[in-house]
């Protein structure tokens, strides 16, 4: 366990450089393949493996499938009129193109959230004029960040018990919010109350400080937490413009109000396709049914991890595992158990395939689907959380104790089994032991 991070909130570059560190230590490299996108994978019933090819026309061959690109992995760009018409540097945030030079350029972000707000205060500073485009304003908190004392992280590493203690006292707090979520009028009330001060100190300008103010429930939507969002859009080069986006010109965007706003630079911080969940990779189970067939009414799976007539596929952070008061990596740690307790089955008593039941499927998703009508996400409009429909796909609608509690072992009893023939045994338990890996 890694005892010296430098901040509470570490920066992108410790926590890629904890990643690497983590692949050499374990010796993951070998098992990675980069820069190889699967287009798709159908499940082969004779063998009871997945037939998987790759968008370079490469075929491969395994009997675990697990993915792991979970909910916010490929990037949405709205479509704009004109946009192609835009003659300057146009990226996504997810797609931060570093060659790009800003200083001294007028920048133009459209979108105010969770990505916005961490990297707008980064580059104000240096750009000559940052325009910022907000749809609907967010509930935003103290992010309470601070450096971690030499003697700190010295204690820390001398005695690992309390860095473990540290990490599962933030568990604790964060998790003491979840009552929000559903529907405490009293935790509400409080939040709100510390959101709406923390924008009285930081936002002296009363004109700025009512468009700031969002017009939905506190935990509609994601709560953001930044120390410095609301002083970088009070900077005499930083503009909040809330009026919709009409049009993009050669040079510029164009409001509906009418207003020209000139830029040499379009960063869009407008999140990603989050219910859409594996596209566009195509998954066919058994006869031949897609998982887009399957999923046509809205992304669903048992536990988030394994979905009825595809066998021997796991995902981590799929449909309704996402959280709104706590940790995802706690919810990841949960599904990893859960995946490899389900291959460890299979190798341990000769399994070719574990097939989800539907009527499993059916009622867990029934079951949660009449939790998430209870809550406050239910009560808000349009969010990433929700399908075109309105169905909320991506949100757990418990707390993460309860989610750790149904993960905790494997319930072999959900499924229905396909033992293997025993001449074949030992030679596809090795292989099912390297297919996880691979995927």
């Amino acid at each position: 366990m890694k005892t010296d991070w430098s901040r509470k909130w570490s920066p992108q570059e410790e926590i890629r450089d904890y990643m690497e560190h983590c692949v050499r230590k374990y010796d993951l490299r070998r098992h990675i393949r980069f820069s190889t996108e699967v287009a798709g994978a159908r499940f082969d019933e004779g063998e009871s493996v997945w037939r998987l090819w790759t968008t370079d026309g490469e075929e491969l061959t395994f009997e675990v499938v697990v993915s792991a690109v979970g909910q916010l992995s490929r990037p949405h760009v709205p479509s704009i009129p004109g946009l192609e018409r835009f003659r300057g540097e146009q990226f996504h945030s997810a797609r931060w193109n570093h060659a790009a030079d800003l200083t001294g350029k007028r920048v133009a972000v459209i979108g105010n959230a969770a990505s916005a707000i961490q990297f707008i205060p980064q580059i104000a500073p240096r750009v000559q004029r940052l325009t910022v485009f907000q749809r609907s304003a967010n509930w935003l908190l103290p992010r309470g960040d601070r450096a971690y004392s030499e003697r700190e992280k010295r204690r820390f590493g001398r005695l690992p018990w309390l860095a473990r203690l540290y990490r599962w006292w933030i568990w604790l707090q964060l998790e003491m919010r979840f009552p929000l979520f559903r529907g405490s009028r009293l935790i509400a009330a409080v939040v709100r109350r510390m959101a709406e001060r923390n924008l009285r100190e930081l936002v002296a300008d009363p004109r700025l400080r009512e468009v700031l103010v969002p017009d939905y429930p506190v935990g509609g939507k994601r709560i953001l937490i930044s120390d410095d969002y609301y002083q970088a859009l009070g900077r005499e080069n930083v503009d909040l413009v809330t009026s919709g986006v009409d049009h993009v010109t050669e040079d510029g965007i164009v409001t509906r109000d009418g207003a020209t706003h000139p830029a040499d630079v379009l960063v869009f911080a407008t999140g990603f396709q989050t219910t859409a969940f594996l596209a566009p990779m195509r998954l066919e189970g058994r006869d031949g049914r897609s998982l887009e067939a399957e999923w046509a009414g809205g992304a669903r799976a048992y536990l988030g991890i394994t979905v009825a007539g595809f066998p021997n596929f796991f995902m981590m952070y799929g449909p309704n595992t996402n959280l709104g008061h706590n940790s995802i990596i706690f919810m990841i740690e949960c599904q990893t158990r859960y995946v490899i307790e389900a291959v460890q089955t299979l190798r341990k008593r000769q399994l070719a395939s574990l097939a989800l039941r539907h009527e499993v499927m059916d009622a867990y998703n029934a079951r949660i689907q009449r939790e998430l009508a209870r809550t406050v996400w239910a009560a808000t409009g349009k969010s990433w959380y929700k399908t075109e429909a309105g169905q909320i796909t991506n949100n757990w609608s418990g707390s993460t104790l309860r989610y750790w509690w149904i993960t905790r072992r494997f319930d072999r009893e959900h499924y229905r089994v396909q033992p293997r023939l025993a001449a074949a045994g030992d030679a596809a338990s090795a292989r099912a032991g390297d297919a996880v890996a691979a995927a």
